[in-house]
């Protein structure tokens, strides 16, 4: 082993220690903050993008936005959320899926997000409560559709009308054939004079 071998090897060591030693010092003359939980509950707030537990937000009339479509169930990779659908009659006749009932297992949630990116209408996302230890795992099923709920009612929208159709152009004559535009070749007329050939 050579010398500059020796001390390349020493130098980068003494640098990369000091270089931990620097990381150190500066945390410990940083200001400490001290969260006094739980006694600031009321003072604590969460990241907007933490992701505690799934909720459906419900309106002031007890409507949601959850169409039970169940693409949330078919991306959910734990199979954490079960969603119950039934059929019903409309009153032009037609039928429309309902939501019953939609089950969610935070025991078995890993938070991934990709039942709220699945969701075509929005209705489900996460919440920023972190307070979810409970000492019995049944209570970790949850449903999230309140009782008598039903999805918000989607009004019509009117049609714009059709504008007014503007009056058909006269139509183009068509152009004349090139047999119909050319005068007729006259025929000439053989001459006695010029013997024909046979």
């Amino acid at each position: 082993m050579s010398n500059n071998n020796y001390f390349s090897g020493l130098f980068s060591g003494i640098k990369s220690l000091l270089v931990g030693l620097g990381v150190t010092m500066k945390e410990f003359f940083t200001r400490k903050i001290t969260e006094q939980y739980p006694e600031n509950r009321k003072e604590l707030k969460m990241f907007d993008r933490f992701r505690g537990r799934l909720v459906m937000p419900h309106n002031e009339n007890n409507e949601h936005k959850c169409i039970g479509c169940g693409l949330c169930q078919m991306a959910c990779p734990n199979g954490s959320i079960t969603v119950t659908t039934e059929m019903l009659d409309t009153e032009d006749g037609k039928k429309k899926r309902s939501l019953v009932k939609y089950e969610y297992d935070l025991g078995c949630c890993m938070f991934c997000e990709l039942c709220i990116t699945a969701c075509p209408q929005g209705a489900i996302e996460f919440c920023t409560d972190f307070e979810n230890a409970v000492f019995d795992r049944s209570k970790l099923v949850q449903q999230l559709n309140k009782p008598g709920s039903k999805a918000v009612e989607k009004k019509p929208v009117p049609k714009p009308a059709a504008p007014a159709a503007k009056p058909a152009a006269p139509a183009a004559q068509p152009a004349p054939k090139a047999t119909e535009v050319a005068a007729p070749a006259e025929k000439k007329e053989s001459n006695p004079e010029t013997p024909t050939t046979v």
